[in-house]
């Protein structure tokens, strides 16, 4: 059982309807385009994800939720109030985490490109600082160690390891092949850990991998916590935490959701992999590290927009709504599929594009999609778009950046 919530949109009586609400009734005094959120559908993931972990006898699992793929003020805070921690990739990411209260304890800070004045307020936060950096060069490990003792704090690292692996993900977003700019290979790592001098300021509490994004089969994932595992397995220095990464997909297609892992089996794979190639040869029993995001956030939310127009080209047939790719820029970056739906229903539709404003032909939402012929001022929903969608927003062609509202 995949333990599928069902989504926040349904159609009664004809007339879409989100979280059992009139989605026409909510967008009545709301300027459109807007983003729009279900505090319960993200309840039931978290909870789901949270649940399963400790089913499959996962050891004190710590769940960093990945900022990168929403980071609403409102969203924080309830992710916050249900446990979880956070993953960050920039100063602004972790000074958003801090905001809504998440502790920095409960905090890993990951990416390539850590500033002087980032690894400072990180080494700052409370205490003892954020819970771990997930280092990614030698030369980044050198910078943490000396601005550490700069501030004469102790920093806590895990190596980030790549494990040359392929996920079968959009070429974008893969990020485990020797290839790409994140991690660091087996051999630098072990390297690294016999230089005393990178190590006056520095603890290695743990090792980290994540292999990609919208990961919809887990081959790839298995292989990289075996490397995970060996490489933990060969060096001396008791770690704290084994961090699995995320990436776990969402189902956007009727294709991805006959293929896609659930919840329950990406931790059934995650616990069997650890044990057979980890905890089956050593006494010592890390705690285990995930940093979801789409699949906690992906499902919870919409882009709500307005029908400007429609128009005929020979044989082709737009509508011209007025959300852009500014503010869901997914369908032309990745070539993302999202289904688009009408907020009336009907048995009559046409074959049209749905495209927006912004003056770029890759300014389209879907191709050929089946919609009633819509008329100015008509509400339609493009589905699926709570992670990756208000996150990637821009302002080009000095469009207004959609709002978020959160039910």
């Amino acid at each position: 059982m995949k333990n599928i919530l069902p989504s926040p949109l349904q159609y009664k009586n004809n007339h879409l309807t989100f979280d059992g609400k009139r989605l026409d009734t909510i967008a009545k005094k709301l300027k459109t385009p807007f983003y729009l959120y279900s505090k319960k559908t993200l309840r039931h993931y978290y909870g789901n994800f949270q649940k399963t972990a400790l089913s499959n006898e996962i050891p004190s699992p710590l769940i960093c939720y990945a900022l990168k793929a929403n980071s609403n003020d409102k969203i924080l805070s309830l992710l916050k109030s249900m446990g979880s921690g956070a993953d960050v990739v920039s100063g602004g990411e972790l000074k958003k985490a801090l905001k809504a209260g998440i502790d920095p304890q409960k905090i890993v800070f990951s990416g390539v490109a850590k500033t002087s004045e980032e690894i400072s307020f990180a080494l700052s936060c409370g205490k003892k600082g954020i819970y771990s950096f997930n280092v990614e060069s030698i030369e980044e490990l050198e910078l943490i160690n000396k601005i550490a003792k700069k501030l004469k704090r102790q920093a806590r690292v895990a190596f980030r390891l790549n494990p040359k692996v392929s996920a079968k993900t959009h070429k974008h977003i893969s990020t485990g092949n020797k290839t790409h700019k994140f991690g660091l290979l087996k051999e630098d790592i072990l390297e690294a850990i016999d230089v005393k001098e990178f190590w006056s300021n520095t603890t290695l509490v743990g090792l980290s991998i994540h292999i990609g994004s919208q990961l919809t089969e887990l081959n790839a994932t298995i292989k990289a916590i075996a490397e995970l595992s060996k490489l933990a397995l060969s060096i001396d220095v008791p770690l704290e935490f084994l961090d699995v990464g995320g990436g776990l997909g969402i189902d956007y297609t009727a294709e991805e959701k006959i293929k896609l892992a659930s919840i329950d089996t990406y931790m059934k794979t995650v616990s069997q992999a650890l044990e057979k190639y980890y905890y089956s040869k050593t006494e010592h029993c890390p705690r285990v590290v995930f940093e979801p995001g789409r699949i906690l956030v992906g499902k919870m939310g919409v882009l709500v927009s307005r029908v400007v127009r429609t128009k005929v080209s020979d044989n082709c047939h737009f509508t011209i709504v007025d959300a852009g790719m500014n503010d869901l820029i997914r369908p032309a970056l990745y070539e993302a599929y999202h289904e688009v739906l009408p907020e009336t229903k009907s048995n009559k539709n046409l074959t049209t594009d749905i495209v927006g404003p912004i003056c770029e032909t890759a300014d389209c939402f879907g191709v050929k999609r089946k919609l009633p012929k819509l008329t100015s001022g008509d509400l339609v929903v493009i589905d699926n778009a709570g992670a990756y969608g208000h996150t990637m927003a821009s302002r080009y062609n000095e469009r207004d950046i959609a709002h978020e509202i959160v039910l």
